[in-house]
């Protein structure tokens, strides 16, 4: 086993939730991370723990702060020899976890903060009142993006309007749905019931968003209340953005932590983490029910943990939309019926933009503390189902440290398809969604292949095709597309 000096630790966790009526009243990013870093500290039982930071991560948010980190550290009273960010995705959060945990490993950190924060309602408030909120001053660029931002978009997408999270992970879930030889009714029944277990998590977890009951078919039931979005989600089946939420993790070396004097019953260890991209463009994917890296690196970080799927004691999968859920399910053989959440998920969880992991990551560590012995899995997600990161976590001390494995050459060696930007000629659908305005259908779109399975993009805005889509299956149904992307079904 690693000596103490080179074992992670967390340390202490917090989080905070605002609901301020007037949105001037409201805290904005910059203070909820510092209340919830206070929260992490007082967690810790160790109040000297922030002023022995040297390194403060923060996710970037939809803010405009230049180097929020150092004005955090200004605050608590700590001198910091590096700030670090992150590009925009869910995954970054747990990426800067396993950064810093490799950090401390190597003997070149002994505590790091791990912060970030949204105000997505308190923004949405103001905009419709016609109000400008203050935000603080925090000049100056952070010292170190802890992964490189890449684009997501490829122009076949961008050519077509794909550019819709709801609409693309939509279409994900009708190839699920196909690959399952699964009814339109039985497909929208299975979510449904997916997220209303995603719901009852919520009710139990005091930093959920939403703790207000829903049943199944509340969930799966379009309304006025709760409008369709990309067939088949509704607005209670899409992430949740519309929150004021913050999170903070204190990272440090195990000597360190018994040092500052934190309690044996708050420490939680990293015990495994693994890292691997699926190509970053979903239309140059093999197909759209699979993921190759969540496969590798999932499985691969129960290996380094020297656990299976069964033995792990609480999984919080990435839950932006249910076909992240259901793929990742299927990727690591969790059984279906098997409680898939600690938070509650990015609906009913509430979604922070890119911070919902620091979230999970906080509340996996209050979990494993009250079930003694107990581990935890932790899965990321960022871009179109693209960007993983695998953490495990566990009260009890990892018997060969803290182990890492990036596995993107294992990845890389899989196969892709090719993408075309503009075709005229026959093809099959593949998979499809209807995107909806104010509750009514839109566009549809669908990915298409080409008799020698090249991918490109297609839309319709006939209503009476929009209607039969979601009523029938148009996976595998033959049609035409012309040179500018419109559909034609015979």
């Amino acid at each position: 086993m690693s000596s103490a000096h080179e074992t992670p630790v967390i340390a202490g966790v917090g989080q905070r939730l605002q609901r301020a009526e007037d949105p001037r009243e409201a805290a904005e990013p910059l203070e909820m991370m510092i209340s919830a870093v206070g929260a992490a500290r007082d967690d810790s039982e160790a109040p000297g723990l922030l002023q022995r930071a040297r390194a403060m991560y923060v996710i970037r948010g939809l803010w405009s702060y230049g180097d929020p980190g150092r004005e955090i550290a200004r605050r608590i009273g700590a001198e910091l020899e590096e700030t670090v960010t992150t590009p925009y995705g869910g995954n970054f959060a747990q990426a800067c976890v396993i950064d810093a945990a490799k950090a401390i490993r190597a003997g070149r950190r002994d505590v790091v903060l791990i912060t970030g924060a949204e105000n997505g309602r308190s923004l949405g408030q103001a905009e419709r009142q016609g109000l400008e909120l203050r935000q603080t001053e925090a000049p100056g660029t952070p010292d170190r993006l802890v992964a490189d931002d890449k684009p997501i978009f490829h122009p076949a997408e961008l050519a077509r309007g794909m550019n819709s999270a709801s609409d693309m992970y939509s279409v994900f879930d009708s190839a699920i749905r196909h690959a399952r030889k699964e009814s339109i009714p039985d497909q929208v029944e299975r979510i449904s019931q997916l997220w209303a277990s995603f719901n009852r998590v919520a009710r139990d977890n005091p930093h959920a968003w939403i703790r207000k009951p829903y049943t199944a078919e509340e969930i799966g039931r379009p309304s006025p209340e709760n409008p369709m979005i990309s067939f088949p989600y509704t607005r209670l089946m899409n992430s949740n953005p519309r929150v004021d939420m913050a999170a903070a993790v204190i990272l440090c070396s195990l000597a360190t932590a018994r040092d500052a004097g934190v309690p044996d019953d708050k420490l939680v260890y990293l015990h495994a983490a693994t890292e691997a991209n699926d190509s970053t463009y979903a239309s140059t994917r093999a197909n759209f029910h699979r993921s190759p890296a969540m496969r590798i690196a999932g499985g691969r970080v129960l290996e380094l943990a020297n656990q299976t799927i069964d033995e792990i004691g609480h999984i919080d999968v990435y839950s932006c939309f249910p076909s992240a859920v259901q793929i990742a399910a299927d990727e690591l053989g969790i059984p279906e019926g098997r409680a898939l959440t600690v938070t509650g998920g990015l609906t009913f969880g509430g979604g922070p933009l890119n911070n919902y992991v620091l979230h999970a990551i906080a509340r996996m560590a209050e979990v494993v503390r009250a079930d003694r012995g107990s581990s935890g899995l932790v899965t990321a997600n960022g871009g179109w189902l693209a960007k993983h990161a695998f953490g495990v976590y566990s009260t009890e001390p990892p018997t060969q440290g803290f182990r890492y494995e990036n596995l993107q050459e294992s990845v890389d060696a899989l196969p892709l398809r090719e993408a075309l930007v503009d075709w005229n000629g026959p093809i099959s659908v593949e998979a499809y969604t209807v995107a909806h305005r104010s509750g009514r259908p839109h566009i549809g779109h669908a990915s298409c292949l080409t008799d020698d399975g090249r991918r490109t993009w297609g839309t319709t805005q006939d209503g009476a095709v929009m209607d039969a889509m979601m009523r029938s299956e148009f996976c595998g149904r033959r049609g035409r597309i012309d040179g500018a992307g419109a559909l034609r079904f015979d």
